[in-house]
Parts: C-alpha cells; structure tokens; sequence
C-alpha cells in the first residue's frame, strides 16, 4: 500500500500518551477504533512490515485513508472509551476482526426429570430455570459443554426415559438415562456438580477432565489428549467469565488510585462498573493528610450506602466494561480499594480512612 504522505507525517508526530486512535476510509467513515498505552508506537505497527499482517489487518490497512485520536490520561480511560466509541460508531472492522460479541448464556432445564443443559442467545428471568453467562463466544460455550458430556458419558440423545436406550449409549457416549432409573440419578449429579462448578465451588470437572487427557496420552491416544485438552481450554474460559460477572454483580464501589508522571495521581470512583467520579491530583507538596481528606469526601459524597450488597444481573451492554474493569484491577491489585456499604455509615468512616491510607502508601 502507498500511504500518503501526509498520513506519515501525522503517525511521526503523534504522542507517546495512551489513548484511542479512530481509523478512516476515503469517504471519512471510522472503520476501526483501538486502544493504546502509547500511540504513536501503536499506530506505527500498522504501517510497517507486512508480512507479519493478518488477511484481516491487511486489508484494513489497504482501506485506511486517514485517522483521529484522543488521547486519555491512563491506559484504564483509553480501554473505558476504546468500549463506550466501538458501541456507539460500531465500526466494521471491529467486527471482523474481533470475536463477535453475540452473547451467550447456558441454561439448565430444572423442569425436567432429567435437567438439560442448553444455550441461548437470551435470558429469561421469570421462566425458573438456571442461568450463567452472558459468554462472549458461542463456540467456546459449546465446546466446553460437549468436553463434559463427553467425559462423563452424558451425551443421550433423548434423555427422557424411554425404556429403550439410545444410539449413542450403543456407541459408550451415554450411560443409559434413556433406560435405567440409576443413570438418571448418576446424570442429575453430574447436572448439579456442573452447577456447583461455575458458581466457584466444586472444581473436580477440572480434575477429571485433566485425568482423561493424561491417560490419553499415556495410551498415546493424542488426538484424544488434544480434544480434551482443547475442552479444558473452553471451560476455563467459562470460569473465567463467571469471575468476571460475579464481581461485577456484586454492587462493588471502587476507588482506583492511578499513578502518573510528574508526582501526579488520577483517583477514579466506580460504581456499579461505571465510572462516576474522575479527578487528577498534584503530590509536589506531599500533604499526603490533605489528600485524604479530600478522597474520604469523594468516597462519601459519590457512593451510596443504601446500596443493596445483594448480587445483581449484569446486562449484555455491561459485560466489556465489567470485564474491563475485573481485568485491569486484577492486573494492578495495589492500585484500588473496595467499600462496602457498611463503611458509608457514621461508623465507618475510620474503616475509609485505613483503606485510603493503604491505598496512598503503595
């Protein structure tokens, strides 16, 4: 690709600050937004050499006539804005080139005598039945159901008694729920123990799925330790998505403290996995009580202590900032502090101010 001079020029004077950049076509239409910790290192990746370009980035880059940039205090406000500018412009190759975002749950039918496990692209809360996700790939949904069917020989292809069994129970995939009141009850505990697994309380599917692969390989059946291997892959990410919604759904306020240059500090106050509080703060004179003061005022100005601690429902349009959030805190465990609603009370305040302190002297 030729790239306009004037295009050169404009990547050779961007800042090092983190931020998003906004691609253009030649009729000015944004066709890609990403994020950086440093812009002008990202954006010159696009312009050089080719060979190590997907199909996908490469002909985005033959589409790209020009671009914009905002340029953002933090790299956390960058990857917040990167997600709230995708939903607004919805640019084409963010779709292309990322894994599509048509949400996903797992749904187990408690009103069977044999609960399925299903997976739906909705959920409905008045229907009775047990609900994870939302889960941003099919695929790896539908995989790592498969992987446990598969290992505990769950895989009937009517699970409803019949007194006749299946095909697959001919081909050793079923145990014979199709026909014996036993496997039933042994398919049940499996239903429950796979329950029990994605709520973060039973983590022995993980274990026995391990123990197939191992044995597969020993036998060096490696077309099946791979399979498994690859089910295992798609459960932890399950697992890992239902961290994310569980400490999403918690009704958390948080309060960030991002170091900056320049004896700076940005404090973040976030809510209900949203940002509503966002102020940067000068530490040349270090009166670190000062600061304090001001913060703990923050704290009991913008948070709620009638915030309910019990879980809430998070929506498809709130999972990429949950997941944001969940993942940048995860990252820097040092630079954030949690209060309860309890701490919001006449008598909490000195629980505010150990946290502060905490948080400061990192």
């Amino acid at each position: 690709m030729v790239i306009h001079v004037d295009i050169k020029e404009k990547v050779k004077n961007l800042t090092t600050s983190p931020g998003v950049y906004l691609m253009r076509d030649s009729l000015g239409n944004v066709i890609y937004i990403g994020k950086a910790k440093n812009l002008k290192n990202r954006v010159q990746t696009y312009f050089q050499d080719p060979s190590n370009r997907s199909p996908k980035t490469e002909k985005l880059v033959k589409n790209l006539k020009d671009f914009d940039y905002i340029v953002t205090e933090t790299e956390f406000e960058a990857f917040i804005l990167e997600c709230k500018l995708i939903k607004e412009l919805k640019p084409m190759y963010n779709k292309l080139m990322k894994n599509p975002l048509s949400y996903t749950y797992i749904v187990i039918k408690t009103g069977e005598v044999c609960p399925s496990i299903e997976i739906s692209n909705t959920m409905i809360e008045s229907d009775h039945n047990i609900y994870f996700g939302p889960y941003g790939s099919k695929n790896t949904v539908e995989r790592a159901i498969q992987g446990i069917k598969e290992c505990y020989k769950i895989l009937c292809s009517r699970a409803a008694k019949k007194n006749s069994q299946c095909l697959n129970y001919s081909l050793g995939l079923c145990v014979g729920m199709c026909s014996s009141d036993s496997a039933i009850e042994y398919y049940n505990y499996i239903v429950k123990k796979f329950i029990s697994f994605l709520n973060g309380n039973d983590s022995s599917i993980l274990e026995d799925m391990k123990y197939k692969m191992e044995k597969a390989a020993e036998s060096l059946d490696f077309e099946t330790a791979a399979r498994y291997r690859d089910y295992i892959n798609s459960i932890n990410s399950l697992v890992s998505r239902e961290k994310t919604l569980k400490f999403a759904g918690s009704s958390n306020n948080i309060v960030i403290a991002e170091p900056l240059a320049k004896d700076y500090i940005k404090i973040f106050l976030i809510s209900k996995n949203r940002i509503i509080f966002s102020k940067k703060y000068i530490l040349e004179n270090r009166d670190m009580k000062k600061l304090r003061k001001v913060i703990r005022n923050h704290i009991l100005v913008y948070f709620d202590s009638k915030t309910s601690a019990s879980p809430v429902i998070i929506k498809k349009d709130e999972v990429d900032e949950a997941q944001i959030i969940y993942r940048y805190l995860n990252s820097k465990p040092d630079n954030y502090i949690l209060i309860p609603p309890d701490w919001l009370q006449k008598d909490g305040s000195c629980h505010i101010d150990e946290a502060i302190e905490r948080l400061l002297c990192q």
